[in-house]
């Protein structure tokens, strides 16, 4: 709020505020009492060593989706040109972070919220201008051609669930988080749509719920995708599971 770092105020610990700065001030803090996310509060959240912009229109990036980010840098080479898709990209936080690290990528992201694209939009101009392909349309749609890797954090919450009542959640876009009475509708679109796109030998990664990891596997194996497995977050749960197609 005061454009300023830590260092700076224990130096300066006579420094006065105007009054515009302290009625700002109390305004986060009423926020903040009322519940809201300090990340929607302070408008930024760090993610894979990014400071990104955050609105209510976006998900908050979380912690357990590094473990997507880092399921994707496992399966793709350092120097590798390969074609990456993040669907439903959200703040861009899985996008941003895959760009950077893998910058001879052509990463692609799509959104369908008009909302979540400006965040992510700021944030790609911000963070990696003119690395990333920003797509306004649902999923797979607005992309053309094939992908090596297709990723996405989708929402998975059952509609009913009652954590949807509590924490972060109470803030967050609704879409962003609910997809039907079981909360796999998403992920059942991605991995039907995503299959005639993936290049040979191509990789599909989902984030998905805790008690959701069995339910994943058997779709992506009804699917016929191979070398199918879950990996745990660093709280030991299922949270991510990926799956590849076969080498034609």
């Amino acid at each position: 709020m005061l454009g300023t770092g830590r260092a700076w105020l224990f130096a300066n610990p006579g420094q006065t505020v105007t009054v515009e700065q302290a009625t700002r001030f109390q305004a986060l803090l009423e926020r903040r009492a009322r519940g809201e996310p300090i990340a929607y509060v302070l408008g930024r959240r760090e993610f894979w060593s990014l400071s990104l912009l955050v609105t209510p229109d976006v998900l908050i990036p979380r912690p357990e989706t590094e473990r997507l980010v880092q399921a994707v840098l496992d399966y793709v080479p350092a120097d590798a040109a390969w074609r990456v898709a993040d669907l439903g990209t959200g703040s861009g936080a899985v996008a941003l972070a895959i760009a950077l690290e893998r910058p001879q990528c052509e990463v692609h992201a799509t959104e369908v919220s008009p909302a979540a694209l400006h965040v992510a939009t700021r944030n790609f101009e911000a963070l990696a201008p003119g690395r990333i392909h920003l797509h306004g349309g649902s999923w797979l749609e607005p992309l053309v051609g094939r992908f090596r890797v297709i990723v996405s954090n989708p929402p998975y919450v059952a509609a009913g669930d009652p954590h949807l009542a509590e924490g972060d959640c109470r803030f967050e876009p609704r879409v962003a988080l609910t997809a039907g009475p079981d909360g796999l509708a998403a992920i059942r679109r991605i991995v039907r749509d995503a299959l005639p796109v993936l290049e040979p030998g191509g990789l599909l990664a989902l984030e998905h719920g805790f008690d959701q990891g069995a339910a994943v596997r058997a779709l992506l194996k009804e699917s016929g995708y191979r070398r199918i497995r879950t990996l745990k977050d660093l709280e030991g749960k299922d949270r991510v599971t990926t799956g590849q197609i076969e080498n034609s």
